[in-house]
């Protein structure tokens, strides 16, 4: 049976596996990309990693997410990790909506969802011994910055889209980052500018783990946009997807000459795409032109193409799914299930790799 996963590296995560293996202690960022539902495929890889592999060999370690991303990397953080993606998968299959639902209907009921999924277990996330939580939002800028209505807020959408064709330099205008994060990392390597987007840096904290946890999955013009965040600058907050859609960031600054420093990133894809609004712009890859540089101690994993086929629909589940299905609730959920349930798949694939790594599985970004 041909293997469920892919395995991409950098030029220096190659050579590290090929002479080391791939050793947790080495393992000092997990990214987690927004993308739905299609999230849900990586849960019992999370649960391994988490709650076995990584928490055997503790450290410090920094995990960056957006959207769905954000709300993995906050079950990551949880005392009990494999529970809590548990958690995260189930109130995530179980969401129901009518037909045509309000943006209202959508924000209330994805506010309920993160209460039901932290709600108790803010201070475990928060206190973690080594794992250390960022979250990435976007505040609103020009006509995203308080849209007096859903007919502004498109508009301002639409004119953030135009920008960004022209490229990402000029989305740059509409949209700014904003990471609420753990102060007790440092955090250097993302902190010194790398890209034309203003990003700002906030604490994280009880106060605003929830609220940064809706905005990051903030979808534009389908929910309502949060319009305060505790202890970030006031404006209307979006999507953190929006610019870092899979979290296309200059990863190599981490290496030095003292200690190896690689980048594990679960992924649900083998692209790495930079912004929600260049999905359908196949030339702004991450493996292509400055990006690629980047990732050079960065080690991929993704499902494969067997592997997809092989899903319900031979697809990955995906936020279509709620149109496809429509009031067939029940059916659009057992069909998540049953994908989630053979993501068992990857998890074991990954874990006999890493007990005996071989190269030939291995490519190249």
């Amino acid at each position: 049976m041909s293997s469920s996963i892919q395995i991409f590296a950098g030029q220096t995560a190659y050579r590290h596996i090929q002479q080391y293996g791939l050793q947790a202690a080495d393992i000092a960022v997990v990214p987690a990309a927004a993308g739905g539902p299609k999230g849900l495929i990586l849960q019992a890889m999370d649960q391994w990693l988490f709650g076995d592999w990584l928490a055997a060999t503790p450290r410090e370690r920094s995990l960056i997410g957006a959207s769905i991303g954000s709300w993995r990397m906050a079950a990551a953080a949880c005392a009990d990790p494999a529970a809590a993606f548990a958690r995260l998968a189930d109130l995530y299959c179980e969401q129901t909506y009518p037909e045509k639902p309000s943006a209202e209907y959508v924000t209330t009921e994805i506010q309920g969802m993160l209460q039901r999924f932290i709600g108790g277990y803010e201070q475990e996330i928060l206190q973690h011994p080594y794992q250390r939580l960022h979250i990435l939002i976007n505040r609103g800028q020009r006509g995203l910055s308080a849209p007096a209505n859903m007919k502004a807020a498109k508009a301002g959408f639409i004119a953030a889209a135009l920008a960004n064709l022209r490229g990402r330099e000029h989305l740059a205008k509409h949209l700014e980052r904003v990471v609420m994060s753990d102060t007790r990392d440092a955090l250097h390597w993302l902190k010194t500018p790398f890209d034309a987007f203003s990003s700002q840096f906030c604490a994280l904290s009880s106060a605003n783990l929830q609220s940064a946890l809706l905005a990051s999955g903030t979808l534009p013009l389908i929910m309502q946009e949060v319009r305060a965040v505790a202890q970030a600058p006031s404006g209307y907050y979006w999507d953190g997807g929006i610019i870092d859609y899979h979290l296309a960031f200059p990863y190599a600054r981490l290496l030095s000459n003292t200690r190896s420093e690689l980048v594990l990133y679960p992924h649900f894809s083998d692209q790495i795409i930079p912004g929600w609004l260049d999905k359908a712009l196949p030339w702004r890859r991450a493996a292509r032109g400055h990006f690629a540089a980047w990732l050079d101690n960065v080690v991929l994993v993704a499902p494969s193409r067997d592997f997809i086929r092989s899903l319900p629909r031979a697809k990955l589940p995906d936020r279509k799914d709620f149109a496809y299905y429509g009031l067939q609730h029940a059916q659009r959920i057992s069909q998540w299930r049953l994908a989630i349930a053979e993501s068992q798949r990857m998890r074991d694939d990954l874990a006999a790799f890493i007990a005996q790594p071989d190269m030939r599985a291995v490519r190249l970004f």
